[in-house]
């Protein structure tokens, strides 16, 4: 496949489903892994969070593009109400935020940054989310067999939850999968030089 994107993204994130998105939508990039803590201010509204991380992961990271390249930062939360999720911390963590997920629509918000030498670009995406109800041998189940501890939520909507209990959603499935493609796309037509489709 072409790449469709003639500078180089340097994508900050240890994420493989990033990585396949990226890989899928055509676009030139390398990853790095930075060190980074995801921590936010308490009284920020819940649709500001996951972009204010995506900035702070690209003030980390910013030392990590040399020339002309473009680095790419973000992250994902999932919302019901008040309730931030973020990544389960184990076993007891990740089935109590199913529980709560079961049956109900709840939100799932990744903000992204892109940046260069002289600017940056950041936005979110949003997107519903609609659970049938999951009993506890289900939520069981899914844990033991897929360990959710690295995504937000504690489900990735391409593994057996998003195949068997997601009854709708509303926005990009790319946004729930961790990155949305068409949002990083509309952000890299502003850098210039950046898409020229090379044939």
């Amino acid at each position: 496949m072409n790449r469709i994107n003639s500078r180089k993204i340097i994508l900050a994130s240890s994420s493989p489903r990033r990585k396949q998105l990226l890989e899928e939508a055509g676009f030139w990039f390398e990853t790095v892994s930075i060190p980074f803590e995801e921590v936010y201010p308490n009284d920020m509204a819940t649709y500001h969070i996951a972009e204010y991380l995506a900035k702070e992961k690209s003030a980390v990271a910013k030392n990590q593009i040399t020339g002309n390249e473009i680095l790419l930062t973000a992250d994902s939360i999932v919302v019901l109400g008040d309730n931030v999720f973020g990544k389960p911390k184990d076993f007891n963590e990740a089935y109590k935020i199913l529980a709560t997920l079961s049956g109900k629509k709840h939100l799932v918000y990744t903000g992204i940054c892109l940046c260069d030498h002289q600017k940056s670009i950041c936005a979110t995406g949003k997107s519903e989310v609609y659970f049938r109800e999951m009993n506890h041998d289900e939520i069981t189940w899914y844990i033991h067999q897929y360990k959710p501890y690295d995504k937000a939520g504690a489900y990735a909507v391409q593994e057996w939850i998003g195949l068997c209990k997601i009854s709708m959603i509303q926005g990009t499935y790319s946004n729930i999968m961790g990155l949305p493609t068409d949002l990083v796309y509309e952000a890299l037509r502003n850098f210039e030089g950046a898409i020229d489709f090379p044939l």
